[in-house]
């Protein structure tokens, strides 16, 4: 609904109360073919809890209809072909093990990560791994990939890499009910 508001009239809604806590969140936007496949049209999050939930979702979900570099702006008669999909994240926790050792400390499924190198960072949700079937190995190699840096850097001591975990919830089919997601 705020997306369409913001489509149509370029109003960003604001609830009556504050609610809930802070929380970093991310909003996917994944167009439905016709084909019944879905294929990304949109992803903008904020990691850290910096806002009130209902802010982040709010923000985020109309800047990956409407930001994300890698697609043009959502149309307002695509809004029935999309099915919008919200992770809430814990706090990032660095991972304090050696970097031979992360394998052991990352769980697919469970952990999204952020790698801050040097020369670039990036964010995977704990999903990515999954719908894609990547192992630890290939998480890792392609946090670096998201990262723009080469598919090793996570073994370059000067790198930073964190985990977290996402509570996530999604339309069934645009404009339809919304699940938890066991990821």
């Amino acid at each position: 609904m705020a997306v369409e508001k913001y489509l149509q009239e370029s109003v960003t809604i604001k609830p009556d109360k504050d609610v809930l806590d802070k929380a970093g969140i991310f909003v996917t936007l994944n167009y439905l073919t016709t084909s019944k496949d879905e294929c990304l049209r949109g992803c903008i999050g904020f990691p850290l809890p910096e806002k009130r939930l209902y802010e982040s979702v709010i923000e985020a979900a109309i800047a990956a209809a409407t930001q994300d570099p890698r697609f043009p702006p959502v149309h307002m008669q695509e809004l029935d072909n999309i099915i919008f999909e919200i992770s809430i994240l814990t706090p990032p926790q660095e991972i304090k093990a050696k970097p031979a050792d992360y394998k052991n400390e990352i769980k697919v499924g469970r952990d999204g990560l952020i790698l801050h190198s040097r020369f670039g960072s990036g964010l995977l949700l704990p999903q990515v791994p999954v719908e894609l079937k990547w192992d630890v190995e290939e998480y890792l190699a392609n946090i670096c990939y998201k990262a723009g840096v080469p598919s090793d850097a996570w073994l370059d001591p000067t790198s930073k890499l964190y985990k977290f975990q996402a509570i996530v919830f999604k339309e069934i089919e645009p404009r339809g009910k919304i699940v938890r997601l066991e990821v």
